[in-house]
């Protein structure tokens, strides 16, 4: 869906979206003077926007950690990612990436685009590393050493099993949850939570991601990444790939069905993770995601477009997300919501439909049983009726109001 199409059709986002537009340009005006502060949120922007938005929810010495957490990893995902980089070379820098951090001199050209630049700038990041308290650099090691080790267990090993999976998600995205922990504790903001919980909550945008990019990751050149698990498309499918073709639609959507159901599993971990915040900027960082996650798992579900290109949820609805999560009641009522959603999509002919529907119960049992359910409408897959001529006018007002705020 055009932007314009998606502002006609939900012209009550018009306004969230300009709010997330100017927060997005405040943000390019507060980068630090400092040279490798200046780098790393710049960077940061560049790599993810949507990261660099909600990070802004922190405090500066926690937000100063995760940025530089974060951009560590992005460097880490960045030599797993390039295809090009033969595996007796890459391994090696996997399992001493660590190290590297510490040093200001090392720097190792990979990647593309942005993040080649990162990677052949990443002494400025290192000098940034430097500069955090101890128990914030302790942590960030430590879990860069366990990813790293992870990552370059499964260059020369596929993904295989459902335990395969999961342990792979651990090592690219549960540690990270561990290490948002560890973080958030440091910072004396918050209790240390499980580690259960936080692996849960990475598992869930890892599965979330890996799900939605289907389509970008089996086409990669020079060589295919494959993370979805043979013991799941094996069922449904000679090789991965032949699900993208038309002419196997109806079982490539029975596995996506089947993958959507799998990531399912974690939600209610993620809603006891949640529960427990108390800081409440903490608390939105680490919400809104979440919530992005079982959005876009909602779009997937039982959609064949997952095959034919990226599927992910509307600018406008991601402003609205950002704009109105204040709360375990928002969450509630979100998670309520997007399940409730996949739940209608849920065809009883589905080889998973009983397991499905099972999952997306649990989460509303979660939901209701809290005693906070909210039952906000976020608006995901209604339209209303509304007088174009006055949308386009409101449009314009809010782009003129828009361009004289953004010139001062």
């Amino acid at each position: 869906m055009g932007m314009l199409a998606a502002i006609m059709e939900h012209p009550e986002e018009l306004f969230l979206l300009v709010k997330m537009k100017m927060a997005a340009d405040r943000i390019k005006k507060q980068i630090p003077v400092e040279p490798h502060w200046a780098f790393s949120y710049t960077m940061l922007q560049k790599v993810s926007r949507s990261f660099a938005l909600v990070i802004q929810q922190l405090g500066p010495e926690l937000r100063n950690a995760v940025c530089i957490f974060y951009l560590v990893l992005r460097a880490l995902d960045t030599v797993e990612d390039d295809t090009s980089i033969p595996s007796d070379i890459k391994v090696p820098i996997l399992e001493s990436f660590h190290r590297h951090i510490y040093d200001c001199n090392w720097h190792f050209s990979c990647g593309t685009k942005d993040y080649k630049v990162l990677m052949d700038k990443f002494h400025y990041v290192s000098t940034a590393f430097l500069e955090l308290h101890a128990s914030y650099q302790e942590a960030i090691e430590d879990i860069t050493k366990r990813m790293g080790g992870g990552m370059a267990k499964f260059i020369c090993k596929e993904v295989e099993t459902v335990d395969d999976y999961n342990e792979y998600c651990h090592y690219v995205a549960g540690l990270v949850g561990l290490g948002l922990s560890k973080l958030f504790h440091a910072s004396e903001l918050e209790e240390l939570a499980p580690d259960s919980l936080s692996n849960s909550m990475g598992l869930f945008l890892q599965k979330t991601n890996i799900i939605r990019d289907y389509l970008e990751d089996i086409n990669e050149i020079p060589k295919s990444r494959m993370f979805w698990p043979r013991e799941i498309w094996s069922k449904y499918a000679s090789k991965l790939e032949d699900l993208k073709y038309e002419e196997n639609s109806t079982k490539a959507v029975q596995c996506l069905n089947d993958m959507v159901t799998n990531a399912l599993m974690h939600a209610e971990d993620c809603l006891l993770y949640m529960s427990a915040l108390k800081d409440l900027a903490i608390f939105q960082f680490c919400a809104i995601p979440q919530i992005m996650a079982i959005g876009t798992l909602a779009l997937c579900y039982n959609n064949v477009e997952v095959f034919r290109g990226v599927v992910k949820m509307r600018r406008g609805l991601t402003a609205r997300v950002i704009d109105q999560t204040r709360s375990m009641s928002d969450v509630y009522g979100a998670f309520f919501e997007f399940s409730s959603l996949l739940k209608s999509k849920i065809d009883d002919n589905d080889p998973n439909a009983s397991l499905t529907r099972h999952h997306v119960e649990a989460i509303h049992k979660a939901c209701i049983s809290s005693g906070l359910l909210n039952k906000r409408r976020c608006h995901m897959y209604e339209s209303k009726s509304y007088n174009s001529v006055l949308v386009m006018v409101v449009f314009l007002i809010v782009s003129v109001l828009f361009a004289i705020l953004a010139s001062k």
